[in-house]
C-alpha cells in the first residue's frame, strides 16, 4: 500500500512540474529587412509579423480573408466529352498523349486559383534611437506576446505586442523607465493599388483598400485597418497620413482590420462599421484589461499539452544560435520549443468562425506569394491540421472542417459538370472561393481525390471526440464524396479491379509512363477510395442509417485494387512495378496508406510494413521542409524513433543559398524553401507520434523514444482515438516510469506499452484477446498484397510490447505503474 501511495503522490508531482520557462524565441539583433526573420503573432483573423526593428518598426499586417477575387467558378465542361478518350490512352499505355488531351479539356480555361494577400504595413518612426544598447527581442509562445527591448541614451525602451484572441485588435504597448520618453510617429502602407490613406479628427489613422484583380476575376474584397493611439502624458498631433506622439510616458496602439466577406459566395458585409466596431470595444479597455484576458483565451489551449524533454544549458543561447547549432549539440528543449511553436502557429492561425490556416498560415507579406498561399489538398492543407486532434486542439480544427462541407457544397456542381457523376468532388487545390475545377496543369492538377482525402478530417474529427451531433452534420459530405466514386470508378480492361481513371499519384510520374503523372489505379488513389468507402461504411452504422448505400460500398471495396509490393522489395506507387530506388522525390503519396492512414501496420500487414521501409530508405531523408514533416510521421509509425529524430535534425537545420532542400528559417518558420507552414505542423505532429500514437486499435505508449530523448521527460495532454487523454507519461532512461489516462468517453482502453505495467487504480486490467471491442478502434481489414516474385521482403524486428485491455468509465482517470 505504501508502494502505491508514493507511486500516486511522484505521478502527481511528476504532472505539475512541467518545466516552460524556455518557451521562448529569442534574439540580440532586430530582423532588419528580412521578413523570415519576424516574428509572428496572430489571433486566427488577424495576424502581424513583428521585425523588432528599433528606429523604425514595422508590422506587417494580414487578415484571413484578404483574398484577390471574388465568387466564382472554374469547372472546365470540355472534360466530360473528352472523359472516355482520355481513359482509353491510359489504357493502352499512351500516357503522354492522355495527359495532352487532360490538358487540353480537363484543366480550367478561367481562374486556377485567388491569392491570399497583405493588408499592409504599420511603421512606427522612432526619432533619435538611431545608436542603441542591450538590444533582446522575443516571442513568448507561453503568453503568446512579442517583445522588444533596448536602450538609448540610458533609457530602456521596452514593446510588447499581441494581437487579441477576444477583442480581435492588434495592442502594441510602449513604455521607458523614465517619463516623457515615448516619441514615435505610426503611419500606414500598402501594397494594393485601390487604396486611401486618412485621417479624420478624433485621431484615427485609416487605410481603406480594395483587393486584387487575377485571372480574370474582379477583386472585390474590401478591407478598412483602423489605428488609434491612446497616450499617457505628451501630446498626439494628427497630419493628413499620420499620428505622432511626443513626450509621453507610454502608449498603446490598436489596430483594427476588417473586410466585407461574410462566406465564399457573399461580399455584403460592411468592413468600415466591422472595424469600428471592434476598434471602439477595445479602445474602451486599459492595456491589462487586454492583455489579461487575451493570455487567459489563448492559455485555454495552449496549457492542455506539457511538454518536458530536458535542458542542457543550450537555451542559454538565442534561437538563431541553437538553430544553427542543433545538429552538432545535445538540445532537447530545442524540439520542445519547435513543438510547441507549431502548437502556438495553429492556435495563431486556426480559430473557430475564421478562415482554415493557409499555405502560410495566415503570415504573408507578397501581393503574389509562391503557389498564391492557397489551400494545396493533395497533402500541405491536410498536413496543417494533423496537430489538432493529437495535440488537444480539437477546436481549432473547425475551421477547416468547415471549409470540407463548403466545399463538398461547390463540388457538386464540378462532379456533374466535368465528369458526369453525382456527389461531390475536389481537385489538388482550392482557395477561399472553395473552387473544385482542376487547375494548373494536368501533371499535377488533374488529381481528383482532394475530397476523398479531405473527409477523412471529419470521420478523425469524430473518432478523437465521439461527437455523434457532428458526425451527422457531417455525414452529407461524407456520403457526398462516397457517391461520386461510386459512379467515377471504373474497371481496370487487364485487371478488372475498380480503378480511378484518369488519375495520379501527386505530382511525380516514372519514366515507364514516358514521364507523365496521369494514370489509372495509383496506390495513394486506390488508398484514398478504401478509406472513404470504410468512413462512411461505419458512420452509417453509427447514425444507423443508409444501410443500402453502405452494403453496395463494401461491395465496391472488394473490387478495389490491393496494394502491391514489387520488385525492388517496395511498396509499389503504380499498378505496373515501374518504380526506381534512385526516385527521390518529395511526394511519396503512396504510403498515405501508412500515415495519416493506418492501412499499412505493424501488426496487421507485416509484408507492406516492411516494403514501406524500403520505400522511405529509397527516397531518402533529403527533401523540402513539408516533404520532411511527412517523414517523421513515417518514421515514427516505423517505431525508429532514432531516424524521425534524424529528420527533425535536418529540419531544424538553418536554411542557405547552398542547402539542398528544406530546412528551418530563423524565426522557425518552414522552409520549403521558400516559407510554407506545412513542415511546422507535420513536425509537431510526428513528435506527437513518436511519444503516442492511437491508430492501430490501441493507445500505443511511447512507440518510436529516439536516444537523444530518452534520458528523461515527460508529457501530458496528447489526446488518443475514443477522447483519451494522456494525464501524464513519465519516462527516464528510455523506460516507461509512470503513466495515467483519463477517459472522457468510457469504454474499453486498449494499451499498448514498451513495459510491463499493473494498474494503481480501480479497475482490472487484463492482458488482450482479439479485437479491440471499442468501436473507435474499429479497422477495416487491408486486403493481402500481390508481391512480386523478385522482391524479397521480411518482415522487420520489431520491439517486445505488451497488450492490455481495460474497461473503463467515463470521466474517470486511470494509472499505471512499470511493474
Amino acid at each position: 500500500m505504501k508502494k502505491i501511495l508514493l507511486s500516486l503522490f511522484l505521478l502527481g508531482v511528476g504532472f505539475i512540474c512541467y518545466s516552460q520557462e524556455n518557451l521562448k524565441l529569442w534574439y540580440d539583433e532586430p530582423a532588419g529587412d528580412v521578413w523570415e526573420s519576424a516574428l509572428p503573432i496572430g489571433n486566427g483573423r488577424q495576424g502581424a509579423m513583428v521585425f523588432g526593428n528599433v528606429e523604425k518598426e514595422t508590422f506587417q499586417l494580414n487578415e484571413h480573408t484578404v483574398w484577390s477575387g471574388s465568387p466564382n467558378r472554374n469547372d472546365n465542361p470540355d472534360a466530360l466529352e473528352a472523359l472516355p478518350e482520355i481513359r482509353e490512352l491510359i489504357f493502352k499505355g499512351e500516357f503522354k498523349a492522355a495527359e495532352k488531351l487532360a490538358n487540353e479539356k480537363l484543366i480550367t480555361k478561367k481562374s486556377h486559383g485567388q491569392m491570399f494577400q497583405p493588408v499592409g504595413n504599420l511603421i512606427l518612426d522612432f526619432p533619435g534611437h538611431k545608436s542603441y544598447s542591450d538590444y533582446y527581442r522575443e516571442l513568448d509562445i507561453d503568453n503568446a506576446v512579442a517583445r522588444t527591448t533596448y536602450s538609448v541614451n540610458g533609457v530602456k525602451f521596452t514593446r510588447e505586442a499581441f494581437t487579441s484572441f477576444p477583442d480581435r485588435v492588434l495592442v502594441i504597448r510602449l513604455t521607458a523607465d523614465r517619463p516623457g520618453q515615448i516619441s514615435f510617429t505610426s503611419s500606414l502602407n500598402s501594397p494594393h493599388k485601390k487604396q486611401k490613406i486618412n485621417t479624420n479628427s478624433s485621431g484615427e489613422l485609416s487605410l481603406w483598400g480594395v483587393t486584387s484583380d487575377h485571372e480574370g476575376v474582379e477583386g472585390k474584397v474590401e478591407f478598412e485597418t483602423l489605428t488609434r493611439v491612446k497616450n499617457e502624458g505628451g501630446s498626439l498631433t494628427i497630419s493628413d497620413t499620420s499620428l505622432t506622439v511626443s513626450g509621453a510616458n507610454s502608449a498603446t496602439i490598436y489596430v483594427s482590420i476588417a473586410t466585407n466577406f461574410n462566406n465564399y459566395h457573399d461580399l455584403t458585409g460592411d468592413e468600415s462599421k466591422r472595424a469600428r466596431y471592434f476598434m471602439d470595444l477595445a479602445f474602451a479597455k486599459a492595456y491589462s484589461q487586454l492583455l489579461n484576458p487575451n493570455i487567459t483565451a489563448y492559455r485555454k489551449f495552449f496549457d492542455r499539452v506539457k511538454l518536458d524533454l530536458g535542458d542542457t544549458g543550450a537555451s542559454a543561447k538565442p534561437t538563431d544560435e541553437r538553430l544553427q547549432n542543433f545538429r552538432n549539440v545535445s538540445d532537447p528543449s530545442f524540439v520542445t520549443l519547435y513543438y510547441q511553436y507549431g502548437r502556438y502557429l495553429l492556435i495563431s492561425s486556426s480559430q473557430p468562425g475564421g478562415q482554415p490556416a493557409n499555405l502560410q498560415g495566415i503570415w504573408n507579406n507578397k501581393m503574389t506569394p509562391p503557389w498564391d498561399s492557397k489551400y494545396t489538398i493533395n497533402i500541405n492543407a491536410e498536413m496543417n491540421y494533423w496537430p489538432a486532434e493529437r495535440t488537444n486542439l480539437s477546436e481549432l480544427h473547425e475551421p477547416f472542417l468547415k471549409m470540407v462541407t463548403e466545399l463538398a457544397e461547390t463540388g457538386q456542381e464540378t462532379a456533374k459538370v466535368m465528369y458526369g457523376s453525382p456527389g461531390w468532388v475536389a481537385h489538388h487545390n482550392t482557395d477561399i472561393w472553395r473552387v473544385t475545377g482542376a487547375i494548373d496543369a494536368a501533371f499535377w492538377g488533374m488529381w481528383n481525390s482532394g475530397g476523398g482525402w479531405l473527409i477523412q478530417h471529419l470521420w478523425e474529427h469524430y473518432l478523437y471526440t465521439g461527437d455523434k451531433e457532428f458526425l451527422e452534420k457531417v455525414y452529407p459530405a461524407m456520403r457526398g464524396a462516397a457517391l461520386f466514386y461510386t459512379n467515377f470508378l471504373i474497371e481496370h480492361p487487364e485487371y478488372k479491379w475498380l480503378v480511378v481513371a484518369p488519375g495520379s499519384s501527386p505530382e511525380n510520374a516514372p519514366e515507364a509512363h514516358q514521364g507523365s503523372s496521369i494514370t489509372a489505379g495509383s496506390t495513394m488513389d486506390n488508398q484514398i477510395v478504401f478509406d472513404v468507402f470504410s468512413s462512411v461504411i461505419q458512420a452509417s452504422e453509427v447514425l444507423n442509417t443508409d444501410e443500402d448505400f453502405a452494403k453496395e460500398l463494401k461491395t465496391l471495396r472488394d473490387r478495389l485494387p490491393p496494394m502491391h509490393v514489387g520488385k525492388y522489395s517496395q511498396l509499389q506507387e503504380w499498378l505496373d512495378d515501374v518504380d526506381s530506388p534512385e526516385d527521390h522525390h518529395r511526394h511519396i503519396s503512396h504510403l498515405y496508406g501508412l500515415f495519416p492512414s493506418n492501412q499499412i501496420s505493424a501488426y496487421r500487414t507485416s509484408e507492406l510494413f516492411a516494403a514501406a521501409k524500403n520505400t522511405l530508405l529509397h527516397r531518402g531523408d533529403v527533401s523540402t521542409g513539408w516533404s520532411m514533416g511527412w517523414k517523421v510521421n513515417w518514421w515514427a509509425r516505423m517505431q525508429d524513433g532514432d531516424h524521425a529524430y534524424e529528420l527533425i535534425k535536418n529540419q531544424l537545420s538553418p536554411v542557405s543559398g547552398k542547402r539542398e532542400g528544406g530546412g528551418s528559417y530563423n524565426n522557425l518558420f518552414d522552409a520549403h524553401p521558400p516559407f510554407q507552414i506545412d513542415g511546422n505542423f507535420g513536425c509537431t505532429s510526428g513528435i506527437s507520434e513518436m511519444l503516442m500514437q492511437s491508430a492501430d486499435g490501441a493507445i500505443h505508449i511511447l512507440p518510436a523514444l529516439p536516444k537523444a530523448l530518452s534520458a528523461e521527460g515527460k508529457v501530458s495532454g496528447l489526446k488518443a482515438r475514443g477522447d483519451f487523454e494522456i494525464v501524464n507519461l513519465e519516462w527516464k532512461d528510455g523506460k516507461l516510469t509512470a503513466l495515467s489516462i483519463k477517459s472522457n468517453l468510457g469504454g474499453n482502453l486498449r494499451l499498448r506499452t514498451p513495459e510491463h505495467v499493473s494498474l494503481v487504480s480501480e479497475g482490472r486490467l487484463v492482458l488482450a484477446e482479439g479485437v479491440n471491442p471499442n468501436p473507435f478502434y474499429q479497422i477495416e481489414e487491408t486486403a493481402e498484397p500481390v508481391i512480386s516474385e523478385a522482391a524479397s521482403i521480411t518482415p522487420l524486428n520489431l520491439k517486445t510490447t505488451y497488450l492490455y485491455d481495460l474497461s473503463t468509465e467515463a470521466g474517470k482517470t486511470y494509472t499505471f505503474t512499470k511493474e
